[in-house]
Formats: structure tokens, C-alpha cells, sequence
């Protein structure tokens, strides 16, 4: 069994004014793994990173890091927690090295060139040490802040949206880099707008909106329980009307009865089965196709409908 590097327990945050940036959230972080909390602008992201970062003082809950109370003494476990903030906050006119350097002194660390040599280089920063941030690309200067939150060598690293506004082959990139921390021993947890970097690296996936969790599971098994299945199978000739043998699958004629269109395989991870099954029925039905293009839900799909169901059930709750 895994061990939990951060517990969240009725975690909830009530701003001057009512609003409810988080609502009870349960949640456990397990040492070594890649955590992925995702959820659409203002769904609390961003404040429950603050929260355990000694940024944003809770309004009740409990937050327990390393085994140790953050709620009560967050100073002693933030030494072991980095943050990759989502704004571009740093002193543009400092050069990089003596920036990173200086990120790590101000956790009690004495110096260690070797080391901050090292992590400039594994973020591809050594060239450009004596630059000062300011003279830097948008996406570089997102290394520095990466750089700077791995100086004091975090156990637990937050990267808020570490690659927004970065081009895509810079993305996969610091891909990488983050893939590198955990195979160090560090425990990451990343925000994210790009789904992809969520479904490409991390280990469980977290949603949250509206300042709740609606769902944290592994990656695989949240695809295989809600993912669905779906296959547009071309016919030979068009169909008035689906046969009986056909018509016991979840399918539908489109295009003028050209194309079959299966949708299935919800919550059992078994759709390619089902359509297996339904190309053998076409054929023993005597039912001639040309083509099938068979694909499954990306978590993106199912990140989009659990929002839209959420969103639903907010709006009767309120009717």
C-alpha cells in the first residue's frame, strides 16, 4: 500500500463576501506518484495549491503533510514543499543562477553550486545562467520558476499550469523534466488546462469545480469505468432499417443508412468487444461493410461529461 504524502480532510475556504473557492475536499496524495487535479477557471485549483503552500489560510479542515499538522506549524513542512506558481512572479533583472541559488538559501540550505549546476542543466538552463530572467523567453523563464522550486530539494512539488503559454515541443519537454523529478523520489502534483499532459504523465487524476472533488482515481481505471467506445462501421449498400440482430446492439443508421453508428461499451472497458460481436452479427447477417473506424474516449471526453453532468445537477438543484 501506498503511503500518503499529503491528507486533505473537509479542506474548505470561504473568501470576505461568501464566496466558496473549496467545499470540503477530501484527498490523499501518495508519496512517488504523478497527481494531476484538473477543472475548468475558478474551480479551486489554484487555492487549495495556496492552502497547503501557507499562501491561503483555510476556514476549517484539517491538512496533515509528512505527518506533520500544516494547519497548526506549516513552516517546518513548506521546507520540503516547492511551488511552481502559475503567475510569472520573480526579480527580472536577477540572473538566473544567483536567482536559484538564492531560492535555495532561503530554506537554510547552504550553498551547493554542484547542485544548482545540475538542476540548470536537467532544465536545459546552464547557457543562459548569467542571463538576467528578464532577457529570457516566456517559456525559459517558466524554467526558472522550476528551477527555483527544486533549489531547496522539495519532497512535494506544485507546478500550477507550469507549461501555459509554452509552444508544444517545449511542452513535451518539460514533460520530461517533470518525469525525471518523480523517478528522483519527488511527489509532483500539477495543474493543468492541457488535458493531454494529464493523460500522458500522471499516475491518478483528480477533477475538480466549483471547489469540490467529483472524482479521484487512477488514470487507467477512470478510463476504463467511464470511457466509452465508438465505431462507425461504412456499409456496401445504404439500410432502410436496422435488422433485429443488429438492432439489439446500442447503434444507430446515419448518413442515409450508410454508416452504422455504435456508441457503448459505458462503464464496462468492453466496447471493442460489443463491436466485435456487432461485425460478426453483420456478417451472418448477410450485411456487406466497407470500413470501421472504431475509437475510445480520451480522458478529455470524459473530463468534458463529467463537468456537463455536474453542471446539470447544479442547475436542478437550483431550480
Amino acid at each position: 500500500m501506498s503511503e500518503p504524502i499529503l491528507e486533505l480532510s473537509g479542506l474548505t475556504k470561504v473568501f470576505p463576501g461568501g464566496l466558496k473557492a473549496l467545499d470540503n475536499v477530501d484527498l490523499t496524495i501518495n508519496r512517488g506518484e504523478i497527481f494531476a487535479l484538473l477543472g475548468p477557471n475558478g474551480a479551486g485549483k489554484t487555492t487549495l495549491i495556496g492552502a497547503v503552500c501557507g499562501l491561503v489560510r483555510p476556514t476549517s479542515g484539517s491538512m496533515i503533510a509528512f505527518g506533520q499538522d500544516l494547519t497548526r506549524d506549516w513552516r517546518k513542512a513548506r521546507a520540503r514543499i516547492g511551488l511552481v506558481p502559475q503567475e510569472l512572479s520573480t526579480d527580472m533583472f536577477e540572473p538566473v543562477k544567483q536567482a536559484v541559488s538564492y531560492s535555495r538559501g532561503l530554506f537554510g540550505l547552504a550553498p551547493d553550486p554542484a547542485r544548482i549546476e545540475e538542476i540548470l542543466r536537467s532544465l536545459s538552463l546552464w547557457d543562459k545562467r548569467d542571463n538576467r530572467i528578464m532577457e529570457l523567453s516566456g517559456g525559459m523563464k517558466r524554467r526558472v520558476l522550476i528551477a527555483k522550486a527544486m533549489a531547496h530539494e522539495p519532497d512535494l512539488l506544485f507546478l500550477d499550469e507550469p507549461t501555459a503559454g509554452v509552444d508544444v515541443e517545449l511542452r513535451k519537454d518539460m514533460w520530461h523534466q517533470i518525469d525525471a523529478m518523480r523517478a528522483r523520489g519527488v511527489t509532483v502534483i500539477l495543474t493543468t488546462h492541457y488535458i493531454e499532459e494529464a493523460e500522458e504523465m500522471a499516475d491518478r487524476v483528480g477533477i475538480i469545480r466549483g471547489g469540490k472533488i467529483l472524482m479521484v482515481d487512477e488514470k487507467a481505471a477512470m478510463m476504463a469505468r467511464l470511457g466509452r467506445t465508438e465505431a462507425f462501421v461504412t456499409l456496401a449498400e445504404p439500410l432502410g432499417e436496422l435488422p433485429p440482430a443488429i438492432a439489439q446492439f446500442p447503434v444507430e443508421l446515419q448518413e442515409g443508412g450508410r454508416t452504422i453508428c455504435y456508441r457503448g461499451g459505458d462503464g464496462t472497458g468492453k466496447g471493442r468487444e460489443e463491436v466485435a460481436g456487432l461485425t460478426k452479427a453483420l456478417i451472418a447477417s448477410g450485411i456487406d461493410y466497407v470500413g470501421i473506424d472504431v475509437r475510445e474516449s480520451s480522458l478529455e471526453d470524459i473530463f468534458v461529461s463529467l463537468l456537463g453532468e455536474q453542471q446539470t445537477d447544479d442547475e436542478a438543484a437550483a431550480a
